[in-house]
């Protein structure tokens, strides 16, 4: 039985669609007439097209697809797995229950593969925009040791507690954007609009000005002939940066320089740091080889050097070298990463040492991440509130002068 997703007409001529199950193709548009439906297109999720072009069909709905309804998907499943229903009923009960259009197509695509009597990690393989490699991997392992239910409820934990760290991360820089943003458009407003008026009246009474006031209307008049050429440079080098970006070797020797920056590269470092170590962890824990563990953990780390670094050490691992020796060579890991490491090797818990590591660097990065945003947010008003203070001092200063001239 295959599960198609149809697209149709009711008697009324209203659009309608959906997904069902069926035998054939056949038979689909024989229920869907039965049903009062006229077809105008069917298409089943797991036949040969399907497969066939499956990157292009996960395109179609890889960015409709969010981190967070994959962790809710996952959740949902392994409460329904340990609860004792069948895998299949499972994800039937989850293709009801979802309000996310493209995930019960996956759902039910995963379904159908199941049904046909694949594994759910071979039937992920198909769509890996939205399963990442840790994921699968997971499942496979909980699928080859029949602890299904065990596995799921951790990778169910882990996207959580991935998610958790993004948004705090995330959040901590909205505040800080907003500011600037309001800065930048409140000062080009105040030089562009309000600054030229006033100094038509000082001009007309041809007096010295001050030195803050003259450099006010050299930049008030340098921005309003040039605001238009400004943007267009900006949005000209924006687009460049990002193309050129797209260079691997130069977004490697950019991301390198940012992990060699004091503060910005300790929260590179350690929220990468977290994600790799929690990676390794869930997989070491589940029974899945270490060299398998490290080649899904590189998937997860975004820093191109640490990645390169994390590849470098699974080759040296795969030689007979210990992990903690292969990812302290790089020297761009943080010591109490490998010396935990070390440790769990020693004494055979290195799942255990691992976890530790993820929990202390995402709680490093969520204290860092919290203290930068209480300092930087004083600053930037201080800052704002300085550049304002500079522009009406600038307006006020020749008035004060003329004041005086009168007395």
């Amino acid at each position: 039985m295959a599960t198609f997703h149809y697209n149709a007409l009711d008697a009324e001529g209203k659009p309608a669609q959906g997904m069902m199950e069926a035998d054939s193709a056949r038979l689909a548009r024989t229920q869907l007439r039965e049903n009062g439906l006229f077809v105008v297109e069917l298409n089943a999720l797991n036949d040969s097209t399907l497969q066939g072009g499956s990157r292009s069909f996960t395109l179609r709905f890889r960015k409709r697809v969010p981190l967070s309804e994959v962790s809710l998907v996952l959740r949902q499943l392994a409460t329904l797995l340990e609860a004792g229903l069948p895998l299949e009923q499972a994800l039937g009960v989850l293709i009801e229950q979802g309000e996310n259009p493209a995930m019960r197509q996956v759902l039910a695509a995963l379904r159908s593969e199941v049904l046909a009597g694949n594994t759910l990690a071979r039937a992920m393989d198909k769509y890996r925009d939205v399963f990442p490699e840790i994921h699968r991997a997971l499942i496979r392992a909980g699928e080859e040791s029949g602890e299904l239910a065990t596995v799921m409820d951790k990778l169910a934990s882990y996207s959580e507690a991935q998610q958790a760290l993004q948004q705090k991360i995330g959040l901590a820089m909205v505040y800080p954007a907003i500011v600037i943003t309001v800065a930048v458009l409140v000062v080009g407003g105040l030089l562009l609009f309000v600054v030229p008026p006033v100094v038509e009246v000082f001009q007309q009474t041809r007096q010295a000005l001050p030195f803050l006031t003259r450099a006010l209307i050299a930049l008030s008049d340098f921005l309003t002939a040039t605001w238009l050429y400004l943007i267009a440079i900006l949005a000209a080098g924006s687009f460049a940066a990002h193309r050129a970006l797209q260079q691997e070797a130069l977004r490697f020797q950019v991301h390198l320089k940012l992990l060699r920056l004091p503060v910005v590269g300790k929260l590179i470092r350690g929220s990468n740091t977290a994600r790799m170590a929690s990676t390794l962890a869930i997989l070491a824990g589940s029974g899945v080889s270490l060299l398998t563990a490290l080649n899904a953990a590189c998937g997860v780390v975004s820093n191109l050097p640490m990645r390169r670094a994390l590849e470098d050490a699974a080759i040296k691992v795969r030689e007979g070298v210990t992990l903690n020796r292969a990812l302290a060579a790089s020297g761009l890991f943080p010591p109490v990463l490998i010396h935990l490491i070390a440790s769990g090797e020693q004494s055979g818990r290195l799942d255990t040492m691992l976890d530790r590591v993820a929990k202390q660097q995402t709680q490093e990065v969520a204290g860092f991440t919290t203290a930068l945003t209480s300092i930087m947010e004083p600053l930037l008003i201080l800052f704002m509130g300085a550049v304002v203070l500079l522009i009406v001092l600038a307006i006020l200063l020749p008035i004060i002068q003329m004041n005086q001239m009168v007395k």
